[in-house]
């Protein structure tokens, strides 16, 4: 295994038809195989229960509490609050630190602020204040613990490693999307909301014994960013010159924005459109849950990340709610679930591993904060605006407007990032088929002379 300096160095701009890095086709859970990186993905394992069962409590006691739902809304918006406010300054902060001690960090004020909740709610003393506290408090530990987490995965893997590292905590994260809301539901019914607080604040135990346990020297170094004045607009101007990167941030931003709008969608496609009730919306999440998963190990099996493939997952996830928002049973809208959650964790696990195979280490705690402020940030937005449509013209119009954005969008970004990477699209005949594909201009151009 490399450590040095020029282990994790950046590839070269990539374009729609070429990988930022051309690594060998590896195996689904190839980056397993890293000691380090096997102690992160366990501890993460019973992390991530915990954090889904906390996101239940939470709102569930928050419910309970108030009889509000705007209050339950509140609750989620101070928890993504700090990102849109400070996820920047965290991005500066994280180049300039060691990630393993700031995740140590992170990782602790966390535990502390579930158990803390967990004691309040445990001895009848809490507040709906309590609750918006901690919410507030969590979302700005994340500031710094999440794009932390993002850049530690390329410093325990390498390049070579990195798509299926990043495909695979996807699929961890989907994987306890599936277990820790029914843990939690029967936690709640059985015991109460507390003992659910206080197993997500233990929980943390484990990432933060698998990150004591790793070997440093192991490790592949990463040249920290030293302390300076206008070392964010230095992120700033370091993105908006690289083509390939702002535009794979705007994407993600469109399809975030206007895609991802699923609380609003669901539930009113379950009340209002199929009149089925909380059952259909937890099954619409379930599977949609699963889809997610199948498209997160697809991706970890892939093992390259290709900027074609992001415009072509992106067009067909627009096209596929396209086809949902005109579902006419509550089964064939169930069943398209299962293609909506796997594309759009190709969107999501593609445009990750790009970003971040592609950008200088030095600028990558930077960058990834400004990846995750656009993708976290684009829900408070787009929300709103999805939830006005339905209301003015009915779900189905929600939803198709949603997809026809993030498909239209997908479809300019892809002819932009071909015109800059010296690429033109090519329509044709192969055996019979259409193909549609980008090809360098020069190969056209002298096609007709040979």
């Amino acid at each position: 295994m490399s450590t040095g300096p020029g282990a994790d160095s950046a590839p070269a701009p990539a374009t729609p038809d070429t990988p930022p890095t051309p690594p060998a086709r590896s195996s689904m859970f190839s980056s397993l195989n890293v000691r380090n990186y096997r102690l992160f993905f366990a501890g993460q394992v019973v992390s991530n229960i915990g954090t889904w069962m906390q996101r239940i409590a939470q709102d569930w006691l928050v419910l309970s509490l108030t009889g509000s739902a705007t209050a339950v809304g509140v609750t989620t918006a101070l928890q993504f609050l700090p990102m849109l406010l400070f996820g920047l300054y965290g991005g500066v902060l994280v180049d300039r630190l060691p990630k393993r001690p700031t995740l140590l960090f992170t990782q602790t004020a966390m535990a502390l602020t579930g158990i803390a909740l967990a004691l309040l709610t445990l001895s009848g003393h809490v507040q709906v204040w309590h609750v918006y506290l901690a919410a507030f408090a969590v979302g700005l530990a994340t500031v710094v613990d999440n794009p932390a987490r993002q850049s530690f995965v390329s410093e325990m893997v390498g390049p070579d490693q990195l798509q299926n590292a990043v495909s695979l905590n996807s699929a961890n994260f989907q994987s306890a999307r599936l277990v820790g809301p029914a843990v939690a539901g029967v936690m709640i019914t059985g015991v109460g909301t507390g003992w659910a607080f206080l197993f997500n604040g233990l929980s943390f135990v484990a990432p933060m014994a698998g990150l004591l346990l790793m070997r440093a020297r192991e490790l592949h170094v990463v040249e920290r960013a030293p302390r300076g004045k206008g070392q964010l607009r230095e992120g700033l101007r370091y993105v908006a010159g690289r083509p390939d990167l702002i535009w794979t941030i705007t994407l993600v931003g469109f399809v975030g924005t206007f895609g991802f709008n699923f609380p609003v969608y669901l539930s009113a496609f379950a009340d209002d459109v199929f009149h089925a009730g909380a059952g259909s919306y937890s099954l619409f999440n379930t599977l949609m849950a699963v889809g997610s998963l199948v498209g997160a190990l697809l991706a970890a099996r892939r093992g390259t990340s290709r900027m074609r493939v992001l415009i072509a997952a992106a067009v067909a996830f627009g096209a596929v709610e396209i086809a949902a928002a005109g579902a006419p049973s509550l089964w064939l809208f169930a069943l398209l679930m299962i293609p909506i959650g796997m594309f759009g964790m190709t969107v999501n696990v593609t445009a990750n591993t790009s970003i971040q195979m592609g950008t200088d280490p030095a600028m990558r705690g930077r960058v990834m904060a400004l990846y995750m402020m656009v993708f976290l940030g684009g829900s408070p937005v787009g929300a709103p605006i999805a939830g006005w449509i339905t209301d003015a013209y009915g779900v189905r119009a929600g939803l198709a407007a949603g997809g026809a954005i993030a498909a239209l969008a997908a479809a300019t970004i892809g002819l932009v990032l071909a015109r800059v990477g010296g690429l033109r699209l090519s329509v044709g005949w192969h055996h019979g088929h259409p193909r549609v594909r980008f090809e360098p201009r020069e190969r056209r151009e002298l096609a007709p002379a040979a």
